[in-house]
């Protein structure tokens, strides 16, 4: 059988743009990983100097997911393993950048996510994580990022902004600071005063009650 050469060449070429994006994605995941570590080893040497008693701590939890637990917050930084690509509609599509060329809007993505540390101490379950942040990462080591408030939303920098240890430096250090800024709030006290007795055995058997950092121990309730 002989192949359809447009055939062949849309394989090949589709092919060989999600494995040099996928490659792209892995090392800059590595570098987030590398830059982590060696900064929460820099803290551990400074709050043992100066005597505070705050701990941080490093984990790897696989090839494509690592962890940072430090003053009663968890980060978890994943990688997916997958490529994707952006509908028409999205704000980066209408770049000069993705319009010069669009193989540049085809992406890996590294996610971060913020749980409390308590939540995995204490295996509750129930509780909820927030993702405040994803750094997306093309065949070109060209990145943006969609995220909260210190990460920020930089769709026109995508051009000029390449993965660096500096950059990955600065977006782990911006990830730290929303985290630790982003406090646990009561919930409203109307929402929480009333209480049946098959939820307080329920509460002690099964561990429901659900714990975030915003109103109503929702993270979804944070509009920010």
């Amino acid at each position: 059988m002989e192949l359809n050469e447009d055939l062949k060449k849309l394989v090949f070429e589709k092919s060989d743009l999600k494995q040099s994006v996928y490659r792209a994605t892995k090392e800059a995941f590595e570098l987030f990983r590398k830059n982590t570590q060696e900064l929460i080893e820099a803290f551990k040497v400074k709050a043992v100097a100066e005597g505070n008693k705050t701990a941080f701590e490093f984990k790897n939890r696989g090839e494509f997911e690592f962890e940072v637990k430090f003053a009663g917050d968890v980060l978890i930084f994943m990688m997916h393993t997958n490529v994707f690509e952006f509908s028409r509609d999205h704000v980066v599509m209408k770049t000069p950048y993705v319009k010069e060329d669009p193989k540049r809007s085809y992406c890996g993505t590294i996610h971060i996510y913020n749980f409390l540390a308590d939540s995995f101490t204490y295996d509750r379950d129930a509780d909820l994580g927030y993702m405040i942040g994803r750094v997306f990462v093309n065949h070109e080591k060209h990145y943006f990022i969609e995220g909260k408030r210190e990460l920020g939303v930089l769709y026109n920098n995508f051009n000029t902004a390449e993965i660096t240890p500096e950059s990955v430096e600065k977006i782990i250090e911006s990830a730290i600071t929303y985290t630790t800024n982003f406090d646990l709030l009561t919930p409203p006290y109307d929402e929480v005063k009333l209480v049946s007795v098959a939820e307080m055995k329920s509460a002690f058997d099964r561990k429901p009650m659900v714990t975030g950092k915003r109103l109503g121990f929702r993270f979804q309730q944070d509009m920010d």
